[in-house]
Formats: structure tokens, C-alpha cells, sequence
């Protein structure tokens, strides 16, 4: 099937018609890093089958693929026809045919959040301290909170010393329990900028009524003041209920509806299903943990504070529809808020939504017909008899592999193909049983034989008792497509790339007002 391709100019004026659009880009998340239009989503072609479900809820929709001009994007639209989308167009010559159109483009991940938390601290003139000023203090034992504002994973990796985990949709909801008074300076950071400008004015505009002030840079600023982060500490903010919730929801609120976020019941939520012709998606912004133990079917987890820190992780469509769950509020309050003033989407909070009948478990995509490809249990590939492919993300194979395993991305998996030995058996190892049995197939078609799917992958692995290798050189940074590096991923470089990434941050205000495509803080 041939997809119709599309000019720049017809792009550019289908992202101020007020119909629904997404746009996919087909490349992998370090190439799509490299360049790419500011409102395009990464779907890289090696996952799209598992993610483009959740990031189209209505296989109607517009939906423009692009690339860089490598022809992944028309690749890309016949996954998405094959799924049943039937609006589906390629950008003709991808961003660089975008680029001589005289549009912007844009570097990095996560670009309209990141400028958008640029934007607020402009907007709302949220006050910060440098690393410096932060450091003297806790010298000095002023009274002083300092809470991360990212997931307990990055704040294992490097935190302020001192400071405790309260990630992003949190700390309106848990800070003002762990306050006990109105004198204590509160100090919100992250790895950078956004999650701290952010989480800061989300604390001054749910009426704290402590000062609150932002980490300059964060954990980067942090380290390149010469102060050394704490790695591997678990501090958190306490599990439960907190005493004050109905005041911390009562504050939310008004913060919320004060920017046009608007609350519907379950009937309410029934009637936008079943509305044709829209897009929506409902999100769980609790905890993954309480999202695990009870859910409302047919809801997502998206953690608040990630989900206004990385939109694109899980709405593709502009102009498509959001519904936040929550249990008591807040936390569904205070990210409305923020995605309301990001732009582009009508933005609903669910009352009672977490009444009645509830699902349980994580809820992980899946393929609606997965490959039948043979299985093998890890007691199979032990001895070195078989080669195992490894089709985890890059930064997770360096961290553990098996020993020996051969790391790839699904879709690019001919590149092995000089390092397989003829004849040998290969075991594809994958974080999901959909994604190796994919990566299986790929190199069956390909003329590797015997091919099969590692039981369990390397988790199973793991289970078995069986050691993992690890190495941060393996794979090397530029053989890193499938992510975009942050700067304490590099294994050079790390204090150039910390300062070009803050700068690149702070430029982000610039580049968007050329772009014209953000409506930050239009509702």
C-alpha cells in the first residue's frame, strides 16, 4: 500500500486547524534526539507495534509519520495501517525537507515539556539558589527540606545530600505533612531544570505557605559546583494517606479549575467514550505501586510528575482529550493544571473514579497476533552453545547482560548478522515475550537458523541463579541509536554535555517563540 505523502507547508498549517494530529517520528530515540519537529512524538519502528496502540486510542485519527529522511516513515505508516489506522500520511523528506521549509527543529527529548518548564519559570518568576548557596546553608543548619522531585530510580542514581524522594505529582500532596513549620525553606531539585522548576511552583501554587525555591540546575548544577551527590539512598516520603489530604485537594483545586481543568463523574467518563470522532486517554497519576494494586479498567499509569515532565511518553494526539485518576485528588489536580497550561488538549479530573470494581497488576502492552516462534528455557543457552541477542534498551544491556549476549535493536537486526556464527543456535532475549518474539522473526526472515525466544529473557535469566556481565562500554555511546544519552550516561565528556544540556535548556524559550506551535498557557 502507498502512503500519501504531505509538503511541510500542509504539516505546518494542520497544527493550527483545530483538528485532532499526532505525529510519529519512526527514528530511534537517540536519532530522534538529534533533530526533530517540536510537537513529534518517538515511535521508533523497533517498538511500534506495542507502542503505538497506547499513543493513538482512536485508529482514525491524522496521523503524520516522519523521520530523517531515511524511510523509516513510510515503514512506520504501514505498522500503523496494519493496525487499523486509516488517516495516515508521510512528511515528504522528513526534517530535513521540514528544515528548508524554514522551520524550526529542534535537538534533545521530551522538548515540549522541557520548554515548557522554561516557560513557567518565567511566567510565574519562580525563585531558586544555586548549588552554592544550598551548600552554605546546610552548613550553616538552617532549617531547611530538600526534596527530588524524580522517581526513586534516578534518585538512587544521585541526590542532594540530605534530600529525600517526593516525585513531581507528589509534592503537593506529601510536603506540606512533612513540614512542621512555616519557617522551613523548602528546596525542590532534579537531575536538571524542568522537575524542579516545576515541582517548586507547584508547591507556591498550591499555597504553601512555606518559601520555596527551586535547585539551580539541579543535581548537575550540584555536581559541577564541585559538591558530590549521595548515590544508592532510598529516602522517602512516608507510605499512606497523609492527615491533611482534603486540605492539600481543597488548595489543588483551585489551582486546577483556575486554569480551566474541568471534573467529570464515571457517567460523565462513560459519555466521552463513547463519543465518536475524539480522542482520549485516561491516566493514572498515582503511584505505580498504587496503580498496580487497583485501577480503573481501561486506564493507564502515569505517574504526575513524569507525565507533565515527558508527555510525549504517552499522548501523541493534539487536541485529543485527557482524564486524570486519582484517589484523593491532589495529585490529578495539580498535573490538569499543569497540562492545561502546556496546551493543546482538553484536560478533565475523574471524581470517584477509583470506586467499585477495580483491575489489578500492571497493565503492559501487547501484541494482538505475536509470531509463533519456538521457546527455549535459560538452562538451554548456558555453556556458550547458543548466541544470545539481546533487544533491551542500550543503558540496560550495559548495566546486565548475559554473559556473551549480543546487543540490537529489533529492525536493525542485520547488523548481526556478521557476528553470528553459521550454524549456531540464537536465543533472543527481550524485556518482553511480544518484543523477542518480533526480534526472533526478524532474523528468521533474515536466514538465522535455529531461531528462538529465551524464556522469561534476561530476567528469567536472573531467576534461574544464573550471573550477568555488565560494562558501561558495551555498547559504546555511538552505538547508542535507541536512546538519547544524558550526560551521566557518557563515558566521556560528562561535564561539557552537563553544561550544554543546561544551556540547551534555557535556549528552549527562544527556538519555541520561533517555532510559533506552543500555546503555553493559553486555555
Amino acid at each position: 500500500m502507498t502512503t500519501r505523502q504531505i509538503a511541510p507547508a500542509t504539516l505546518k498549517a494542520w497544527l493550527h486547524d483545530g483538528q485532532e494530529l499526532a505525529i510519529l517520528d519512526a527514528r530511534e530515540e537517540g536519532e530522534f534526539g538529534a533533530s526533530h519537529l517540536f510537537w513529534a512524538v518517538p515511535c521508533p519502528l523497533s517498538q511500534a507495534e506495542l507502542r503505538a496502540p497506547g499513543l493513538l486510542p482512536r485508529r482514525d485519527v491524522r496521523v503524520v509519520c516522519t523521520d530523517g529522511g531515511e524511510g523509516y516513515a513510510e515503514r512506520l505508516a504501514a505498522v500503523l495501517q496494519s493496525l487499523g489506522c486509516t488517516d495516515v500520511a508521510v512528511l515528504e523528506g522528513g526534517t530535513p525537507a521540514w528544515q528548508t521549509a524554514g522551520y524550526e527543529l529542534f535537538s534533545g527529548v521530551n522538548v515540549p515539556s522541557k520548554a515548557f518548564g522554561e516557560w513557567v519559570e518565567h511566567h510565574y518568576e519562580t525563585p531558586s539558589v544555586d548549588a552554592a548557596e544550598l551548600a552554605a546553608m546546610q552548613a550553616a543548619g538552617e532549617d531547611l527540606l530538600v526534596v527530588d522531585s524524580r522517581p526513586m530510580a534516578e534518585f538512587r542514581n544521585m541526590s542532594i545530600p540530605g534530600g529525600i524522594d517526593v516525585p513531581g505529582a507528589e509534592l503537593a500532596y506529601r510536603v506540606p505533612s512533612l513540614v512542621q513549620r512555616p519557617e522551613t525553606l523548602v528546596v525542590v531539585n532534579c537531575a536538571g531544570r524542568t522537575r524542579s522548576i516545576l515541582g517548586a511552583e507547584s508547591l507556591r501554587r498550591s499555597s504553601l505557605p512555606n518559601r520555596v525555591v527551586a535547585l539551580r540546575n539541579g543535581t548537575m548544577g550540584w555536581e559541577l559546583a564541585g559538591f558530590q551527590c549521595d548515590r544508592g539512598r532510598e529516602a522517602r516520603y512516608p507510605e499512606g494517606t497523609p492527615a491533611d489530604a482534603a486540605e492539600s485537594f481543597a488548595r489543588a483545586r483551585r489551582f486546577a479549575e483556575g486554569v480551566g481543568v474541568r471534573w467529570i463523574d464515571r457517567a460523565g467518563l462513560a459519555a466521552l467514550r463513547a463519543e465518536a470522532g475524539r480522542s482520549l486517554y485516561v491516566l493514572d497519576v498515582r503511584d505505580p505501586d498504587e496503580f498496580a494494586a487497583g485501577h480503573l479498567q481501561g486506564s493507564r499509569s502515569a505517574p504526575g510528575g513524569q507525565l507533565v515532565q515527558a508527555t510525549d511518553g504517552w499522548v501523541a494526539v493534539r487536541g485529543a482529550r485527557i482524564v486524570l485518576v486519582d484517589d484523593t485528588g491532589t495529585r490529578a489536580a495539580m498535573t490538569a493544571g499543569w497540562l492545561r497550561q502546556l496546551g493543546g488538549w482538553e484536560v478533565f479530573c475523574l471524581s470517584g473514579g477509583l470506586e467499585g470494581d477495580l483491575e489489578t497488576g500492571p497493565v503492559t502492552p501487547t501484541l494482538a497476533q505475536r509470531p509463533d516462534v519456538p521457546r527455549v528455557v535459560p538452562d538451554a543457552v548456558r555453556g556458550g552453545e547458543v548466541t544470545v541477542v539481546d533487544l533491551a534498551r542500550s543503558l540496560a544491556f550495559r548495566t546486565g547482560h548475559i554473559p556473551g549476549a549480543l546487543w540490537g535493536v529489533r529492525t536493525r537486526l542485520a547488523a548481526l548478522l556478521p557476528k553470528l556464527p553459521a550454524g549456531r543456535p540464537v536465543a533472543v532475549a527481550a524485556p518482553s515475550a511480544d518484543l523477542a518474539a518480533l526480534g526472533a522473526a526478524e532474523l528468521a526472515a533474515l536466514g538465522v537458523s535455529p531461531v528462538a525466544v529465551l524464556e522469561g529473557g534476561t530476567a528469567g535469566w536472573v531467576a534461574a541463579g544464573y550471573p550477568l556481565e555488565s560494562g558501561r562500554t558495551n555498547p559504546p555511546d555511538e552505538a547508542c541509536i535507541d536512546a538519547y544519552l544524558r550526560p551521566y550516561d557518557r563515558n566521556s565528556g560528562v561535564e561539557d554535555a552537563m553544561r550544554a544540556y543546561l544551556a540547551w535548556e534555557i535556549d528552549l524559550v527562544q527556538a519555541v517563540e520561533r517555532d510559533g506551535d506552543a500555546p503555553f498557557g493559553a486555555w
